[in-house]
């Protein structure tokens, strides 16, 4: 296991070299200038979020869709990841998340454009689309658009499943059966874990075979209740420790641009560490650039491709401008306050046990109690999402006939989610979402002519209420 983790770990460094850093970055910023900084409209975005479509297409609401792309972002990539994120890239990577964050809203918009613009019907109505699509009816490249497909039915195993069950199996037996401060590998926690796996399993065979519209209603109801109470529970420790805020911020700054090792705080983390985790984790968080959130914005409600490019994009906004934001700063100050809380043999803890020791410090003991509740709602929902993005993915490859056999294999998946090593299916996950991009981003960068005429036709020239001319392909399935 341990030369798995390391072949794994560098294949991983590989992919998130700075090739992958300046590819995704840039494109962020390609496309912010060519759309001329749609994140202006982002408010309006939030305001048709919740605007009901009429005499328009699509199996669930705008705001079912973007509920849809919010629970398969709002997971552990917004707790464990953010945490990993400073354990290895130090505070500046903060600083870095909250970049890829900003300018990964024009990226998102222009995925669910094209994700609405390029999506087709099936002969029983069912509305298909995402980066997959865009890039066969596009730019007339299946096999490319197969690749991202096989990119996407694999990494929904990593990102969508494995992470987010470890997470959550990790957090329960640390919580309510681990008061020796045992190491959870222990060979006494397999039953816990077995039992853990069969539950989530079940539930989860339950939801994704019920399809978008199932995913969709259980999305729309947890997402709003888990996410104010998630931001609640991270504002009170920020308050908690606000002498602190100020030298965080100074901290957070400092390291994403420093070459040199930090002092009076996390030392030996360079710009590149702090970039690299940085831009890594926004994206596992946000997954601006990555071309799974497009796949849900296929199926919404909507008149025309550009209203639903500003709804998706209000998904960034809230997952990484708002959350991971507050996320990375109150897990600095937690850090500055208890800094012997963080190590371990002199060296800094993982990124699970790091997110644990914060919320450890909300007085009254409760802390861990609401971190394990959060780690349960946020990564569940996560595995739903990516589960129906894995659907998509495989019918794209192997038409109808894939799609119960891959929702019974990610299903079984759980288990294995259950007793893997926490390492090394993060490093998996990251790899995974390298490979993923690349063909997405090549779309986006290649139809963003596209981009900007159809902005300009509505957003620009003031048309977001007209409806799109253009029919939606049928296909057989």
């Amino acid at each position: 296991m341990e030369a798995i983790e390391n072949f794994v770990g560098t294949i991983n460094g590989i992919v998130w070299g700075w090739p992958m850093i300046i590819f995704l970055v840039g494109t962020h910023i390609f496309l912010t200038i060519r759309l001329k900084f749609i994140q202006a409209h982002v408010f309006k975005g939030i305001k048709l979020t919740f605007s009901k479509d009429t005499e328009a297409s699509g199996d669930v609401t705008q705001w079912g869709a973007l509920a849809t792309a919010l629970s398969a972002t709002f997971g552990t990539g917004n707790i464990v990841g953010v945490a990993t994120a400073v354990v290895r890239g130090g505070p500046g990577a903060v600083l870095w998340l909250w970049f890829t964050g900003l300018f990964g809203i024009a990226t998102k918009y222009g995925e669910a454009l094209l994700a609405i613009k390029y999506r087709v019907k099936t002969s029983n109505g069912l509305m298909l689309g995402g980066p997959m699509y865009a890039i066969e009816r596009g730019m007339n490249m299946k096999w490319l658009g197969i690749l991202f497909a096989v990119f996407t039915a694999i990494a929904c195993f990593g990102i969508g499943n494995l992470v987010q069950i470890n997470s959550i199996t990790v957090n329960l037996i640390n919580t309510f059966a681990n008061p020796n401060n045992l190491d959870v590998e222990d060979p006494s926690f397999l039953t816990m874990k077995l039992v853990i796996g069969i539950v989530l399993m079940i539930l989860t065979f339950i939801c994704i075979v019920g399809g978008i519209k199932t995913i969709a209603k259980v999305a729309e109801w947890l997402i709003p209740i888990m996410a104010i109470f998630f931001f609640i529970c991270c504002l009170f420790i920020l308050l908690y420790n606000g002498s602190y805020i100020g030298r965080a911020l100074g901290e957070i700054f400092k390291g994403a641009f420093s070459f040199h090792a930090i002092t009076g705080g996390m030392t030996g983390y360079a710009v590149m560490q702090a970039a690299r985790f940085g831009i890594a984790r926004g994206l596992f968080s946000n997954e601006a650039g990555l071309g799974s959130a497009p796949i849900a914005a296929a199926a919404a409600v909507t008149r025309n491709p550009v209203r639903q490019g500003l709804v998706s994009m209000s998904q960034v906004f809230w997952d990484t401008i708002c959350l991971c934001a507050v996320t990375g700063t109150m897990y600095v100050t937690c850090y500055l306050r208890w800094p012997e809380q963080f190590f371990v043999d002199g060296a800094l803890i993982g990124g699970g046990t790091y997110a644990a020791q914060a919320f450890s410090n909300i007085p009254g003991g409760f802390g861990s109690y609401l971190l394990t509740l959060c780690v349960l709602l946020f990564a569940w929902t996560t595995t739903l999402g990516w589960g129906y993005y894995g659907e998509r993915s495989c019918e794209y490859i192997g038409g109808k006939k894939a799609v119960m056999p891959f929702k019974v294999v990610y299903s079984l998946a759980v288990f294995i989610g259950a007793i893997t090593s926490l390492n090394l299916v993060w490093d998996i996950a990251d790899t995974l979402n390298g490979m993923m991009a690349i063909p997405n981003l090549i779309s986006l960068i290649a139809l963003s002519g596209l981009l900007v005429k159809l902005t300009k036709e509505y957003l620009w020239d003031k048309n977001l209420d007209a409806i799109d001319p253009d029919p939606i392909m049928e296909i057989k399935n």
